[in-house]
């Protein structure tokens, strides 16, 4: 069963003089992955070594240490954690004491392992994605119930007489859905697939 961080989180080692910075985060997408490594990669590092993953895609870069040192052990910690939908990004300054191949991948798998580890994680949970269009007197009451049945509002557009919804919801709880909506609005809201 996989797992995703529920937000960004950071693990600091010192290993050998040499500081890592493990920085992870949680990413919707490959897009997303690459912003998150642009926006933490500190230009005065020696290095910014990183992984993603995002369903069956995954990325990897040992940013000019010896090939297979960095990238590819922080990938595997995030295999090895179960996750899914999540970028690692391991900050190393060089302290004057060169760590050899072994110790390098240990260094960044082995950070990138306790900062996934220490982080608070979510289950992934598979949901189909539908929109509806509520009235404004029905809205607090669904977007109150909308937690009970795991269901996540993803959108909210308002108009002159309520607001189309985006909802994300797990396939089983999709008849527990519909019927609340039918109960809210007396069967006038209608569920469509987006």
């Amino acid at each position: 069963m996989p797992f995703t961080l529920p937000g960004p989180c950071e693990y600091r080692e010192e290993i050998r003089k040499s500081r890592f910075i493990a920085l992870a985060a949680p990413v919707a997408s490959a897009t997303e992955a690459q912003a998150f490594i642009a926006a933490h990669s500190d230009a005065s590092a020696s290095h910014n070594c990183w992984a993603w993953k995002v369903g069956q895609q995954y990325r990897f870069s040992d940013d000019g240490e010896p090939g297979g040192t960095a990238g590819r052990p922080i990938l595997a910690a995030i295999e090895a954690q179960e996750m899914d939908q999540v970028a690692v990004l391991v900050i190393r300054f060089y302290g004057g004491i060169q760590l050899g191949t072994g110790g390098l991948a240990r260094a960044y798998g082995g950070s990138a392992n306790k900062c996934l580890q220490a982080a608070s994680r979510i289950q992934l949970v598979a949901r189909d994605q539908y929109r509806c269009h509520c009235l404004f007197a029905e809205l607090p009451l669904l977007k109150a119930r909308l937690n009970d049945l795991d269901c996540l509002l993803q959108q909210e557009n308002y108009d002159a007489t309520g607001a189309e919804l985006h909802l994300a919801i797990p396939a089983p709880r999709l008849a527990e859905l519909q019927r609340l909506l039918a109960d809210i609005s007396r069967g006038r809201i209608e569920l469509l697939p987006l």
